[in-house]
């Protein structure tokens, strides 16, 4: 009872505090009892979610056609991945996926999670491309939909983040001002042009000048551009935190006989990185929704893999809303994760630290 009668108040302070305020809210209130019952009926009421195309055909997207998904979902999540062999990239997906939010919620010891990984990224490879214990091979070319996204993001926070680290003590710690300038130069040369430009440069010009007879996968070459740029803007969001650490940590680890390098390994680092955890999540975010762009260099990933799967079917072709709506609500429960489980793991940090 006590939180019911409590409830006019919360609702007088969070939505009628004042008379914009209740205004604000009395137009939201009116848009939403305007736009829902049409976007629910188009959404479940009217919508055809069986994989029928002249039932779809027939309703004339009046409401939609989730029958699209119904037919299409496995090409969607897994591209041009043979049909037989999909429950490897789904498998490869799981675990991947397992371990990501075991990192991130701190559900297994330190350790165990270095051996996790160890075991899973080799795994993850393995079931992808085959070739061994009796998996039969495919290639680079053929892998696509949601087990490349992963993929794609992964690695290039795991390798972009050492990488992000050494440019940040480069240019806010190094004394040598050969080093901070070329580590400045790369930042700024980098930050200064999209990433559909740097994938182009990985994708079609490094074939160009790399020496006669040798090749390098487009799948590599691509996550490199990837890494290359996210490390970047990485680099800048850990120099804000070195810059954030107050100077008498270094001066109270110099008390303490701590040499430069051990007191940045286990004072001023950590401090720094703490401190700019929701930037380092907003980065994972953006990288994960960033591969969206490596469908221009022929590698189809879920929106690449969309259209594919609707390109060749006239029956289905129409229907690309309700694909990306599909392919939205994926992005969607892969951000939020991502956002909750940086909040998680702030939280638990800023614990530790009290």
């Amino acid at each position: 009872m006590s939180k019911l009668s409590e409830l006019p108040q919360w609702l007088r302070r969070n939505f009628f505090a004042d008379l914009w305020s209740g205004l604000t809210t009395l137009l939201l209130v009116a848009g939403l009892c305007y736009c829902l019952p049409g976007l629910i009926e188009w959404l479940l009421l009217k919508a055809v979610f069986k994989p029928d195309a002249e039932a779809c055909a027939a309703m004339d997207h009046a409401g939609a056609c989730w029958g699209v998904v119904a037919e299409k979902y496995r090409f969607i999540l897994f591209g041009r991945y043979p049909h037989a062999e999909q429950w490897r990239p789904l498998a490869a997906t799981l675990l991947l996926l397992l371990v990501i939010f075991a990192s991130g919620l701190r559900l297994i010891k330190r350790g165990v999670l270095l051996a996790a990984w160890a075991l899973v990224l080799p795994a993850f490879f393995l079931l992808m491309g085959g070739g061994l214990l009796g998996l039969a091979p495919v290639d680079s070319d053929q892998w696509g939909g949601l087990p490349l996204t992963l993929l794609l993001s992964t690695m290039a926070m795991l390798l972009a983040f050492p990488l992000a680290v050494l440019v940040a003590l480069a240019r806010q710690q190094s004394g040598l001002p050969l080093l901070s300038g070329l580590c400045a130069l790369y930042v700024e040369l980098v930050r200064g042009v999209p990433l559909i430009s740097v994938l182009f440069l990985a994708s079609f010009l490094l074939p160009m000048i790399l020496p006669q007879g040798l090749s390098i996968d487009v799948l590599l070459r691509v996550l490199a551009g990837i890494v290359l740029f996210a490390a970047a803007y990485l680099s800048e969001t850990l120099r804000g935190g070195l810059q954030a650490v107050p100077a008498g940590q270094h001066d109270a680890a110099a008390a303490l006989g701590l040499s430069r390098w051990q007191a940045m390994r286990w004072i001023v680092l950590p401090q720094a990185i703490r401190a700019v955890i929701p930037s380092i999540a907003n980065s994972a975010i953006s990288i994960f929704k960033d591969t969206s762009l490596v469908t221009v260099v022929s590698l189809y990933e879920l929106t690449g893999s969309l259209s594919l799967a609707l390109s060749g079917d006239a029956q289905w072709r129409s229907y690309y809303l309700e694909g990306y709506l599909f392919i939205a609500l994926i992005y969607w429960l892969g951000c939020y994760s991502m956002s909750r489980v940086g909040s998680s793991l702030e939280r638990r940090l800023a614990m530790d630290f009290r």
